[in-house]
């Protein structure tokens, strides 16, 4: 099954605009169940926010978990300031008051701008009779924008903290996702939950494969 979770998340990867980077589980957490989550979607953009904790909190309905987005929870006034530690300690004690044991964090740590090359192989490989015809055909070598296509990669992060009662309030999960020109933002959204859902069946944190009977296929 662990195979057929990995297999998934490379094709998933091979026709998405997301990939997942990297990929690290807390080594004393074999595995982590949760009755009662926050999804915090951290960006400006709040179309983008409420798309991103939507879709994900659909996948948690599916699986009868229960999860509230951020976006029910922060008011305009607690995001638009900055918080202090203290703050955000009362924050985590008000939560697990409400019978939270976790919070699923998404975040944006940066971007940056990256060239591919236009040119194909079969034109780098391409057989001409005349120096004109070569000429020709190649002079935008010249002009380093007629050679290359411009393109941001967003490098984000999601992370599973646990709130639970008698425990320390510390991380289990956290995977590390690039998402490569996302000029569809609602696409790469449902690209980027269907990673992370797959990523944490993959460490049996809250999403849990079902494994069906090979002959029945129930």
């Amino acid at each position: 099954m662990r195979k057929l979770i990995i297999l998934a998340l490379l094709l998933l990867t091979a026709c998405s605009t997301t990939q997942l980077v990297s990929n690290w589980k807390n080594p004393d957490i074999v595995l982590f169940d949760a009755y009662k989550v926050l999804i915090v979607g951290m960006t400006q953009n709040e179309e983008v926010r409420t798309d991103f904790e939507n879709k994900l909190k659909r996948e948690f309905d599916k699986r009868g978990i229960e999860a509230v987005r951020s976006i029910d929870l922060f008011d305009v006034k607690f995001t638009s300031a900055e918080r202090s530690e203290e703050e955000l300690s009362e924050v985590e004690d008000q939560l697990l008051a409400k019978d939270f044991d976790a919070i699923l964090f998404t975040k944006i740590l940066g971007s940056e701008n990256k060239q591919t090359l236009k040119t194909k192989l079969s034109e780098i490989e391409g057989y001409y009779d005349m120096f004109r015809d070569d000429y020709l055909q190649n002079q935008g070598i010249y002009r380093e924008d007629e050679l290359y296509d411009t393109y941001t990669v967003f490098h984000a992060e999601t992370a599973l903290y646990c709130i639970c009662v008698g425990k320390e309030r510390q991380i289990i999960w956290k995977g590390a996702i690039d998402i490569t020109d996302p000029r569809d933002f609602k696409k790469s959204t449902s690209d980027y939950v269907k990673l992370v859902v797959l990523a944490m069946e993959e460490q049996d944190l809250i999403f849990h494969k079902t494994v069906k009977n090979e002959i029945t296929g129930l």
